[in-house]
């Protein structure tokens, strides 16, 4: 059985405990807990697991009531009683959303029935996780979108990116980690020699790669997430935007999708090494970001950010504008809307390089609009790679990634970036960008109905069925009144 087919069968299961009371994003977080347990028999880590809690006790207990038992009792002392600094964090305030004991068998009975090796897969049990992720994130009820960035667009960043053995890399807003865990993915397709050694894989592991996240839930996945791809990475529960946040500094690279929105009630941050303290939650981690870069030269980042971080006047002003002094912000992508699980989400991704001095970084910026007249993506038309081909040509100048030589500096080929003649890419520069009072809401094109259709988060054509289905009720609705009449 493939990877997904058995990520299909484990998240069909959530429609049994839907009537236990349990919703998607609980399901899934019950499921760490036991996949977890699972994976130490599987991995031989069961002896960092409390004796009288490892899977091998638990799914021998013949009676319900008891496996019940015993597993609450798991939940509520394992933080506790365990010495594994992972095990106490994923397990830290767990609590089971399970009521009838029936429904925890059928869940412990599924996991131990499932064979995680196969010859043409070898470890499926990462794989099958992303998958769940996943599934997490595209059901809308869950509420998990937010934690969780397309596949898609986090390979294309880190591909653009081009991570290096040895660097340090950080995500300030981790959610379920998946752009740390992508490019260490890349890592180890990219170099037959990651295990080699003069690697020093130990770092590769446990310092190369880390993050932050404010909710405890989407941090237990993240620890999860990363242990199952075999990393020991360093990803703290908290607030970057607090002191804590202080400490993340001197990285090679950034990759991050920071919350929308602004901080409850208005407040802002608590950093006092902010310069321009704002309550919008992206302006304040745009500053972070690029602050958190190291001045020695090839330090940098591609950052998903709203666009109201384009054109915001007052402190969106002034950020942007400390931003193209420190930073060279060579391109940003207009991405379409709808790729988002929030509907009509508009977005952009800012790829920037920290320079060595603190101002006039910025000599140029191109923008590429991804967003006007593209197709309306969603479940007809699914948001895959293939849909940035046109702008890793225009990025790259036509060479293909893999020849790409970035020196790191912010030295973008402008021409070969000209030579391409898309006619989405457009140059501005820094004069340019200042005349606009710094605004860097540019580079669309001459929107289309269709582009201004997208907003509706579905495709028009589903729109306007479901009007004919409503005009086709109403008019039942009047003929039976008419005959009550």
């Amino acid at each position: 059985m493939s990877a997904e087919e058995i990520a299909n069968k484990l998240w069909n299961l959530c429609n049994v405990l839907r009537d236990d009371g349990v919703t998607y994003h609980q399901y899934l977080n019950e499921l760490t807990y036991l996949l977890f347990l699972r994976l130490s028999e599987v991995k031989d880590f069961e002896s960092e697991i409390p004796e009288e809690y490892q899977w091998s006790k638990l799914k021998a207990i013949p009676d319900n009531k008891e496996l019940f038992d015993t597993y609450r009792d798991l939940l509520a002392n394992i933080a506790t009683k365990a010495k594994n600094p992972t095990i106490v964090e994923i397990y830290t305030n767990a609590s089971s959303t399970l009521r009838k004991p029936v429904n925890l068998k059928t869940l412990v009975t599924s996991l131990d029935a499932i064979d995680w090796y196969d010859e043409v897969e070898q470890d499926k049990i990462a794989t099958i996780y992303e998958e769940l992720l996943e599934k997490n994130a595209g059901e809308k009820k869950s509420g998990a979108g937010q934690y969780f960035t397309p596949r898609p667009l986090i390979n294309v960043m880190v591909d653009l990116m081009v991570p290096r053995l040895g660097e340090r890399w950080n995500d300030p807003a981790a959610g379920t980690f998946g752009f740390m865990i992508a490019i260490d993915a890349y890592l180890r397709a990219k170099h037959d020699d990651y295990f080699a050694p003069e690697v020093d894989v130990d770092f590769q592991r446990k310092k190369a790669l880390s993050g932050c996240e404010l909710v405890q839930d989407a941090h237990r996945l993240a620890l999860m997430n990363a242990k199952l791809h075999g990393l020991d990475s360093d990803i703290r529960l908290a607030d970057t935007l607090s002191e804590e946040g202080k400490s993340f500094k001197n990285f090679d690279g950034v990759l991050a999708n920071p919350p929308f929105g602004t901080k409850k009630g208005g407040e802002r941050p608590t950093r006092d090494d902010l310069t321009f303290l704002s309550s919008n939650k992206q302006l304040n981690f745009l500053q972070h970001i690029y602050r958190s870069l190291h001045k020695r030269g090839g330090a940098r980042a591609a950052v998903v950010l709203p666009d109201n971080v384009l054109f915001e006047d007052g402190d969106g002003q002034k950020i942007r504008r400390d931003l193209m002094d420190k930073c060279d912000l060579h391109t940003i992508l207009r991405l379409p809307t709808g790729i988002f699980y929030a509907a009509g989400v508009k977005t952009n991704v800012l790829f920037f390089s920290r320079g060595k001095t603190e101002t006039q970084n910025t000599q140029r910026v191109w923008i590429y609009d991804m967003r006007t007249d593209v197709p309306s993506w969603g479940k007809r038309t699914p948001f895959t790679r293939a849909a940035f081909t046109d702008f890793v040509k225009a990025y790259t100048g036509g060479i293909s990634i893999d020849e790409v030589k970035q020196k790191y500096d912010g030295e973008i080929n402008d021409e070969l970036r000209s030579a391409v003649g898309d006619m989405r890419f457009k140059r501005y520069t820094r004069e340019e960008i200042a005349a606009k009072n710094d605004s860097l809401d540019l580079g669309l094109l001459t929107e289309s109905n269709n582009s201004k259709e997208e907003d509706l988060g579905e495709p028009v054509d589903l729109v306007k069925e479901a009007a004919k289905e409503l005009k086709a009720i109403q008019a039942e609705l009047d003929n039976m009144m008419k005959l009550l009449v």
